[in-house]
């Protein structure tokens, strides 16, 4: 599943000669899982809400995640295609262009809060030795060498990447376990957290932070050999990583009342080499989130060159991070919750409708410049999303949620009423 591979079937389906077990895929995913964000939307999740009410809020939106991935890998199995692909079957060439650049930008988005991260390191790594620390400096001159680990192809990032997940997952379980034997076990809200939130509004803050590989998951998925291996995946994914890792958060948050894994690393003492291991993770997301948005961009617009894209991401991602893109994280994740998942939901039902008898090949001829039914679900659902978000009113608590059944009710009803004309 490297990027060879997937460039070389970007337009076509996947062969089932090139193939993996389905656990591979659910080791790939569950990395999703471990990183700075995460911990940083546990921290906050668990100060609003308590240890006992985060973890409910992990366990819960792990589930909801487990069966949308589950659904969009099985697609990506039956059919082989990448999601832009299926977005293209289901909003139209043109359609495809607009969803396309919309995903694009939240990989920019994603690489500002990346880069922001590399800067806080960077910055507590100068104090604890005594020497200023510029948090603008570091954060330009962490994205220039992003950037140009991506332009260049540099390939042992993705070496990088197989230490970067479990050397993450050490640091913050020694966080963890000091935090225990310095502070104890606390479980009590923060009166004042800095994000307050509803258990509704939590849930759907973390199905965003997530949604995105939910909905791209056929670019993965679709290697999967078989279709009890794409459930298995999203089994082993999920459902286990996502509640660990927003306990190992929640712990030292309620201890300390500290959302920034860096400052704690400085506090308990471990050292600048540990704050500059916490650096892996964030160059491989975002060489990652920088291949993936030139990647689609470039399928999307075919005459630019792709390291255009991927020098303008990084600098859009460099502005979105100096502009403080890390202080409004959880708004950010919340807003993808209601944005991302229609998409899925759209294409999903797709999947197992118009084209559930076609062949994957040929589906992607003839199809129209723009799908103005699929277009149309996916803004009404979000206006939807926004309203249960932002004033309260909801169908299940959780606006995320809202998005997704709405959409898939509105196209359903529209796809319904396209088969009895046709019939008529």
């Amino acid at each position: 599943m490297s990027h060879e591979a997937d460039d070389a079937y970007a337009h076509s389906p996947v062969p089932q000669g090139i193939t993996v077990p389905g656990w591979r895929v659910g080791l790939i995913v569950a990395s999703f899982s471990i990183g700075l964000p995460d911990f940083l939307n546990g921290s906050h999740n668990a100060l609003a809400l308590g240890f006992s009410g985060a973890v409910i809020a992990a366990v819960i939106a792990s589930l909801i995640l487990c069966v949308g991935g589950s659904m969009t890998a099985i697609v990506s199995v039956r059919t082989r295609l990448s999601t832009y692909l299926l977005v293209r079957r289901s909003f139209g060439t043109g359609g495809a262009a607009l969803i396309n650049t919309v995903i694009a930008l939240i990989h920019f988005c994603w690489f500002g809060v990346n880069a922001s991260f590399f800067g806080e390191a960077m910055v507590e790594a100068a104090r604890a030795n005594g020497l200023p620390g510029n948090f603008t400096a570091f954060v330009i001159l962490g994205s220039v060498l992003m950037m140009g680990s991506t332009v260049i192809g540099f390939r042992a990032l993705d070496r990088l990447a197989l230490v970067a997940v479990p050397v993450l997952a050490a640091i913050l379980l020694a966080v963890v376990v000091v935090t225990l034997q310095t502070h104890g076990f606390v479980t009590a809200a923060d009166p004042n957290p800095p994000e307050p939130m509803t258990l509704g509004i939590a849930i759907s803050a973390l199905i965003g932070a997530y949604m995105l590989a939910v909905a791209t998951m056929p670019d993965l998925s679709r290697f999967t050999r078989t279709r009890r291996g794409a459930i298995a995946s999203m089994a082993l994914s999920f459902p286990i990583a996502t509640p660990l890792m927003m306990t190992a958060a929640a712990i030292p948050a309620l201890a300390t009342h500290e959302t920034s894994v860096m400052k704690l690393i400085t506090a308990y003492g471990f050292g600048t080499p540990v704050l500059f291991l916490l650096l892996l993770p964030t160059w491989t997301i975002n060489a990652l989130n920088l291949y993936s948005s030139s990647l689609s961009l470039g399928s999307t617009f075919p005459k630019v060159r792709q390291w255009v894209f991927t020098v303008a991401g990084g600098v859009i991602g460099t502005i979105l991070a100096l502009m403080g893109i890390l202080e409004a994280f959880i708004p950010f994740v919340l807003f993808l919750g209601l944005i991302i998942p229609p998409i899925a939901a759209i294409y999903v039902i797709d999947a197992w409708t118009r084209y559930r008898t076609a062949d994957a090949a040929e589906s992607l001829l003839g199809l129209p410049k723009f799908d103005w039914r699929a277009i149309a679900t996916w803004g009404i659902s979000v206006v939807v999303g926004v309203l249960g978000a932002y004033k309260g009113w909801t169908l299940t608590t959780v606006p995320a949620l809202d998005a997704t059944i709405v959409a898939a009710a509105i196209y359903g009803v529209l796809l319904k009423a396209r088969r009895t004309r046709s019939a008529a």
